[in-house]
């Protein structure tokens, strides 16, 4: 495409005048583009589901095997944009913002053995029939029950800190376990931390499994609601999320626990009234920021 949208004096209507192209024809293209890469973006979080070790790289090889050639560039921005890396060891995150502060890892050694000891978070991409969603959880380590969760069509931290306190208001952890992802460190955050009296923990660089219990939350969400509903809009999503996570909670018998529920575990008697389904989708527009927007870095 020779169409320089950014161009400081040359308008996109006079440059489809030069180039002898109608403005209707780039846009067209730029349409199909968008849904393309929303193509790309299902596809690609049906296989990071499956396969968290998937890198760029090998995500792009699994897609050429689909029918998809597209190239490494374009697969390592959308999975940016959907917020996905691979679960292994590495030397940096992606997404960690430098200029915030880093905490120690508490968690080494340390026996985890009963409610409102560690609490954990992490965000998940929420595709949808046109456009996508993040959605962010906040869940007691221990019992693995949901205290919070909330969606957003951007990855900005406000909704990250609305989810927290929501699920402040339900306890206090003695520790609270992050990624070193921007919207975990940044001030708006761990603010809310300090200020409840809780320990910050971060997962260090090369810890593998530090977020495990989060990603198996994310995997039972997927493939036991999303995939099934293909939610057309933020307001399908919110109120199919809204049935899951009380199931999820009060309902869904969990292995680990020889068949308990989250909430029988946390100390919730079966019938009370579960906090985690009251939450509302941020106000925010109907769909994220266009992949458009982007498109031409993309291809």
């Amino acid at each position: 495409m020779f169409i320089d949208t950014s161009h400081p004096r040359i308008t996109i209507s006079r440059q489809c005048d030069l180039l002898g192209l109608s403005r209707s024809s780039r846009y067209y293209r730029s349409e199909f583009d968008a849904a393309y890469n929303e193509q790309l973006m299902r596809m690609i979080d049906r296989q990071y589901t499956v396969t968290p070790f998937f890198g760029v790289r090998q995500m792009t090889y699994w897609l050429d095997r689909q029918g998809h050639a597209v190239n490494v560039k374009r697969v390592r921005r959308l999975m940016r944009l959907m917020g996905l890396e691979p679960i292994y060891p590495k030397p940096r995150l992606s997404l960690q913002n430098k200029s915030h502060r880093v905490y120690p890892y508490l968690l080494k050694h340390l026996v985890i053995d009963r409610p409102d000891q560690v609490w954990c978070t992490d965000i998940t991409y929420i595709p949808m029939h046109r456009g996508w969603l993040y959605l962010v959880a906040v869940m007691d380590w221990f019992s693995r029950y949901v205290l919070a969760w909330e969606l957003s069509t951007t990855l900005d931290a406000s909704f990250c800190v609305s989810a927290l306190e929501r699920a402040l208001s339900l306890g206090t952890p003695k520790i609270f376990n992050t990624d070193q992802g921007s919207q975990f460190t940044s001030e708006a955050f761990t603010r809310v931390l300090r200020d409840a009296g809780i320990a910050i923990s971060m997962d260090g660089a090369g810890r593998v499994y530090d977020n495990i219990f989060v990603e198996r939350l994310w995997r039972s969400v997927k493939y036991e609601e999303v995939y099934l509903k293909d939610y057309q809009t933020p307001a399908e999503a919110q109120m199919g999320l809204g049935w899951y996570f009380p199931f999820y909670n009060d309902q869904r018998p969990h292995r680990s626990h020889d068949g308990r529920t989250p909430a029988e575990v946390y100390g919730i008697r079966q019938g009370e009234p579960d906090e985690a389904a009251s939450v509302a989708v941020t106000p925010v527009a109907l769909r994220a920021p266009s992949v458009t927007a982007t498109e031409d870095n993309m291809r």
